[in-house]
């Protein structure tokens, strides 16, 4: 692969597994120095390893993004390790209340909106100063195809991807003067152990149905999704910013 990301410090969230885990391989492939961030410390630090292993360069450090505080600690952490912060993947995120919106009780409206929407607005509060200091950089955000289109069954989470594009454009024109820039993936359906986890005992009838909903007739590989991510970090995409870039197979187009 190029060595486009060399130097380069990038933050990821949800490293660890499916896109993130993908994207971090990508970029450090392309010379990126990552810092890895997740929940789970044993499973961040076996990444972080393999990544070394096969030449990159990596540090885990264990966080929950949807706690303010523990974001900004990783970020400092990011340039005290490295010395500045180039780029980030707020990429964390799963559905977690669903239902009706009439079944949804108040604390699990919260949860889903702290682990979908708070968690960005703590990444971008924090990422946005220390990519300023680096003079410059670009940030993507994971949304969905439900930051685009209603999902019945997952009122809260699509509200809270909804909010994350919003998120996204909003700090864009408040950053773009400054050589930041800030887009949002509406990524359709990915195969990753967290989707195959939330279809259960069903999983190869409920993948032939999301296959099917897709109009190229699959979904994506998360090494798609990290080949994408790659190019809006990298220099390329440098006059695209504010945007929420559909990665989707056709299912938004329709």
């Amino acid at each position: 692969m190029s060595a486009r990301f060399a130097e380069k410090v990038v933050l990821i969230t949800g490293a660890t597994s499916g896109m993130g885990r993908a994207t971090a391989e990508r970029l450090a492939a392309e010379g990126a120095k990552v810092v890895l961030a997740a929940r789970g410390k044993e499973a961040g630090d076996a990444l972080a390893a393999d990544l070394r292993a096969a030449g990159g360069e990596a540090t885990f450090v264990p966080a929950d993004v949807t706690v303010e505080t523990e974001m900004a600690e990783l970020v400092r952490q990011s340039v005290s390790r490295y010395g500045r912060l180039d780029a980030a993947f707020n990429n964390v995120g799963a559905a977690t209340a669903v239902g009706p919106v009439t079944d949804i009780d108040g604390d699990a409206w919260q949860a889903e909106l702290a682990l979908n929407l708070s968690s960005v607005f703590y990444g971008l509060k924090h990422q946005i100063p220390a990519l300023r200091a680096a003079g410059g950089g670009a940030i993507v955000n994971n949304a969905s195809i439900a930051a685009v289109v209603g999902s019945a069954g997952m009122a809260s989470y699509s509200a809270a991807k909804h909010g994350v594009v919003g998120l996204s454009r909003s700090a864009a024109l408040e950053t773009a003067a400054d050589g930041i820039r800030i887009n949002a993936l509406v990524t359709g359906g990915v195969d990753t152990p967290l989707l195959r986890g939330n279809m259960g005992p069903s999983s190869e009838e409920s993948l032939r149905a999301a296959r099917a909903m897709h109009p190229v007739g699959r979904i994506a590989q998360p090494e798609e999704i990290a080949a994408f991510v790659a190019f809006l970090l990298s220099e390329e995409a440098r006059f695209i910013t504010g945007a929420a870039l559909a990665i989707d197979g056709g299912i938004t187009a329709a």
